[in-house]
């Protein structure tokens, strides 16, 4: 029987600013930004692979 999901935390102070903030910041992103963003996560995936000596290949076959 699954377990019954507990109510979302409500944030106060600095928490609640730095969510607002990091909320906007994320939708006001372009495209190309987006992609830039999108590019480097996968040079740091193929160096993280390359210096750990992984052989995983993701859903995406990175």
């Amino acid at each position: 029987m699954a377990r019954p999901i507990r109510e979302t935390p409500i944030l106060y102070g600095k928490d609640a600013e730095r969510f607002e903030k990091e909320m906007k910041r994320v939708e006001n992103l372009s495209p190309e930004e987006r992609k830039a963003n999108r590019e480097k996560l996968y040079r740091e995936v193929e160096r993280i692979k390359k210096e750990w000596n992984l052989t995983f290949v993701g859903c995406k076959g990175w």
